[in-house]
């Protein structure tokens, strides 16, 4: 049974790190475990639980800024700008339901780490894209800090947007500082029914290029979306176009999306409240909720090459799927607990990156779980992980079986 270490603060967390590398044992970080069945299982001789280091630190809603220790639940913190009428852009997808777990455990520190964006991205940006500083511990058990406070800093090399998406490989986030948003003041969904994907590709496309400003795009086949109570459409692909803003705004833009759109086929619509629900559904991939015995990946390509990577895998696995991110975001739920890795990689063709988000430990093991690295990107990944901890003590083979 592996020894567990439980740090107060950053200081703790400093002199943990550095007694490990100083004996060459490994550590795992985890915050409150929601995401551990992600990647590959860390190969480490101790778990540096983190999960005391939490809490709001800083939160200045006319500045647009919040702080907050790594391990605060994102509950708790889109519960505090839910009051300012503010909130995440960036729409962290919480993992609870797609790996059977608890809803709203996830922590600020785990969706940076995992570069969690939801829907909005197309829009918005991504969780990198909103981070303005970081304090962290190597894996030298020194202990950083990078950015600042302010929206507009300048600090050299953009640590924060590296650290994001490291998967807690590089350090242990310990504070962040985040920029936040001003909340719609109102929503709504357009509806096309029955779209093939390749048609629903072109909908999503003349969408994204229109004045209209959708703030997120995506199209369920019929298999999925009779799994979103929302769009009660039973034996229909729905295609769904999301608008944000003031009231007026968004009716006016409704009306011209509804225009645009209508060529495509019939049309529906959902309001503010639907909408949430249907978004929220979409973001945390409820469609393969509940279904832990199959394996279920996640790819990211440009959306014109989506519905050939679709077809392709579905022909050679029977996988299920549907699309994000106007489609440059691909769920995909194999039949069974097998990941049908070569089929995967095959329909995929080098046309993107694909990782496998669920999936028993055996299958974690022995996959490719993130997408294989190039020489030359590989050889900077071990020049970072080299920089950062150099004798391999934080979060070891989580991304790749020699990291």
């Amino acid at each position: 049974m592996q020894d567990i270490l439980n740090p107060r603060d950053a200081n703790d967390v400093a002199e943990a790190i550095a007694s490990a590398a100083a004996g060459g044992r490994r550590l795992e970080l985890i915050g409150r475990g929601s995401k551990r069945e992600l990647g590959r299982a860390a190969q480490a001789d101790a778990t540096l639980d983190l999960s005391v280091i939490s809490g709001i630190t800083l939160y200045e809603p006319e500045e647009l800024v919040l702080s907050a220790r790594a391990a605060t639940p994102i509950a708790e913190i889109e519960k505090a700008l839910e009051e300012k009428k503010q909130e995440l852009a960036f729409e962290p997808m919480d993992y609870g339901p797609l790996l059977s777990k608890a809803p709203g455990t996830g922590t600020i520190g785990g969706a940076i780490s995992a570069g969690l964006s939801g829907p909005r991205r197309i829009k918005a940006g991504a969780a990198r894209d909103f981070m303005l500083g970081v304090s962290a511990v190597s894996g030298r058990g020194e202990i950083f800090k990078a950015g600042g406070r302010v929206v507009k800093n300048v600090t050299g090399y953009d640590l924060p947007r590296l650290l994001a998406g490291s998967w807690g490989t590089l350090a242990a986030l310990t504070d962040v500082t985040l920029k936040v948003l001003p909340r719609a003041e109102d929503r709504a969904t357009v509806l096309v029914f029955g779209l093939s994907d390749v048609r629903a590709n072109e909908a999503m496309s003349a969408a994204m290029g229109s004045s209209c400003e959708v703030s997120a795009a995506a199209h369920l086949p019929r298999v999925s979306a009779d799994r979103v109570p929302e769009l009660n459409a039973p034996g229909k692909a729905v295609t769904a176009l999301r608008l944000e803003g003031i009231s007026q705004s968004v009716a006016y833009r409704k009306g011209k999306l509804e225009e645009l759109l209508r060529p495509f086929g019939d049309l529906g619509s959902l309001d503010a409240v639907e909408s949430r629900a249907l978004w929220k559904n979409i973001r945390d991939v409820t469609p393969f909720a509940g279904r832990s015995g199959r394996a279920v990946w996640k790819i990211s390509t440009t959306p014109s090459f989506a519905p050939v990577i679709a077809a392709g895998i579905h022909a050679a696995s029977g996988a299920d799927y549907f699309y994000d991110w106007a489609g440059g975001l691909l769920w995909l739920e194999m039949p069974g607990d097998k990941p049908e890795e070569d089929a995967v990689r095959a329909g995929l063709a080098g046309r993107g990156h694909a990782t496998l988000i669920r999936a028993s430990a055996a299958a974690r093991a022995s996959a490719d779980v993130f997408e294989p690295l190039d020489p030359v990107r590989a050889a900077i990944s071990q020049r970072l992980k080299a920089s950062f901890d150099p004798k391999g003590v934080l979060n070891p083979g989580r991304i790749y079986a020699d990291s």
